[in-house]
């Protein structure tokens, strides 16, 4: 059975063959356990979409009641933050739709003119229509989020292969929901929690709803931090997932941190509105330039990676966000050594020149030690959550070694490697021409993915596991802290998609290690 992927000419070509024999034969460890949906699972996405009705509802609350005040402005600058970034996150939400439901109805259909007819052409109709209206009504995120429960609850309402299937879906519609949230909350809350905080400076009062709706930014902000990391890890089967504990810690760290960072940068722009916007704008260069220049590998080009890269520039400005894998505890120490820096030196700066008639000197204190106390409250819980709560394992006990300040012990020499199970520690940037092959390459439909049985291997100490087929994707596996390939491209994540469901085992991914010529030989004679 073969079948070309999307994309015109230039796609893969992909071939599924069933393995011989029910499936392989291959000695190693034991497999991973198979994570499965749990109610905890489905609680956790209620209460995200709790914090995303919380966080839109209050700004539009507070938006109407500056307007009915009659202050214009206030209502100008709020309503701006609300809807300028839900138009953006919601067309790049629209467009991820059109891209997944054109690509379905290609394959299903098999050709353009017989979708258009009958009723399957009037239910796809209903469905652009229902999409663009949730769209346009702003809920794409709702929808998402309201569909992630759904797969979820059907990987554990389903038989055992399709199980697997309902899974990759909700997990693919997680990185999705993950992605646009973080991307809305930085471009939405985090400029929304600085200037109610600068009103409330400037009245020296604060309104229930401005407080209110301050907090809502500040949690969303926190949640969203934590749940784009433990989806980030759940995802990636060579990683060990990340506990609820260690995912209320980790909103703790951010949430404090956060809060020191937007209190510090209301009450200098309480004062210096000018230089503010100047501190920012250099602020976000030289983060970005700095995350640049660390060459990340988040994207599939080059382009879409320096538009990331300006994104989490945006990110850098309010907390710190792993992007690189390597020595992450000292580019954390250094930006956290910035930030207090900063935090301080704009704190001090408001204290020396604020208007002494609005805000008295006890009131000052208050303010400086709030900031003061909030960032070591951070810090406390970022300690908490590296040497107690790390998914590799806490500092303290008998299985220690998970803590920021441990060294990760190296591989042993000559240990098989499996890509899906534990690929290598460190891999090269994909550069353009790994993505693009050869010239000629494309133009002879090399194929990228195969699920077939791989020869058996020599016999070890181990007694050898049976396990289903495997689909191999001919591109190095990203590190760490970015997505797989199979997140970021939608044309392989509907590749995989087809061709586990088409499988009758449950198949295993494997992506290719650039530094193993035994394997890219094995590619070379076999694909």
């Amino acid at each position: 059975m073969a079948a070309k992927s999307d994309g015109g000419g230039g796609g893969p070509a992909v071939r599924l063959e069933s393995p011989q024999g029910g499936g392989e034969r291959r000695a190693g460890g034991a497999a991973p356990p198979t994570r499965r949906y749990r109610l905890r699972d489905g609680c956790w996405v209620l209460c995200a979409l709790l914090v995303c009705f919380a966080d839109g509802a209050s700004d539009l609350w507070l938006a109407a009641h500056y307007y009915v005040r009659g202050q214009r402005w206030w209502f100008g600058l709020t309503l701006l933050f609300v809807l300028l970034p839900s138009l953006v996150v919601q067309l790049l939400s629209f467009r991820w739709f059109v891209y997944d439901f054109a690509a379905s109805t290609k394959d299903s259909a098999g050709s353009t003119k017989d979708s258009a007819r009958g009723p399957r052409g009037c239910c796809r109709l209903c469905v652009w229509l229902l999409q663009g209206l949730i769209h346009l009504l702003q809920l794409g995120q709702v929808w998402r989020y309201l569909r992630t429960l759904y797969l979820g609850l059907q990987s554990r309402w389903q038989a055992e292969h399709r199980r697997r299937h309902f899974y990759w879906r909700m997990m693919f519609e997680s990185a999705d929901i993950s992605m646009l949230r973080l991307l809305e909350t930085f471009l939405k809350s985090a400029p929304q929690l600085v200037l109610q905080l600068s009103i409330m400076v400037q009245q020296n009062s604060i309104e229930p709803l401005q407080g209110f709706s301050a907090s809502a930014s500040l949690v969303s902000l926190a949640w969203m931090i934590a749940s784009y990391q433990k989806v980030l890890r759940d995802s990636r089967e060579d990683k060990m997932p990340m506990s609820y504990k260690g995912a209320v810690v980790q909103i703790l760290w951010h949430l404090f941190t956060i809060a020191a960072r937007a209190i510090a940068f209301a009450l200098f722009a309480s004062v210096f509105q000018l230089y503010f916007g100047i501190f920012i704008v250099t602020h976000w260069c030289i983060m970005t330039f700095w995350i640049i220049q660390g060459e990340t590998d988040f994207c599939m080009s080059k382009w879409e990676e320096i538009i990331y890269n300006m994104v989490v520039g945006i990110i850098y400005i309010f907390c710190w966000f792993n992007v690189k894998e390597g020595r992450s505890r000292y580019r954390m120490c250094i930006y956290y050594v910035i930030t207090l820096s900063e935090n301080a030196a704009l704190t001090v700066l408001w204290f020396l020149y604020y208007d002494r008639k609005t805000t008295s000197d006890f009131d000052a204190l208050i303010l400086v030690c709030v900031v003061s106390s909030s960032f070591a409250f951070g810090i406390f819980f970022m300690f908490i959550y590296y040497c107690l709560l790390h998914p590799n394992g806490p500092m303290f006990g008998p299985h220690a070694g998970g803590c920021i300040f441990r060294q990760r012990p190296a591989p042993a020499p000559g240990s098989p490697t499996d890509a899906i199970t534990s690929p290598p520690r460190s891999l090269p940037r994909t550069t353009g021409g790994e993505r693009d092959g050869a010239p000629g390459e494309r133009d002879s439909c090399v194929p990228v993915f195969q699920v077939r049985p791989c020869p058996p291997p020599a016999p070890a100490a181990r007694a050898p596991r049976t396990e289903g087929p495997v689909i191999r994707i001919d591109l190095p596996r990203k590190k760490y802290p970015a997505w797989d390939a199979h997140f970021i491209d939608r044309r392989l994540r509907k590749t995989i998609l087809a061709l586990e469901y088409a499988s009758p085992t449950t198949p295993r991914l494997q992506y290719r290690t650039p530094g193993a010529p035994q394997e890219v030989l094995e590619y070379e004679t076999t694909v």
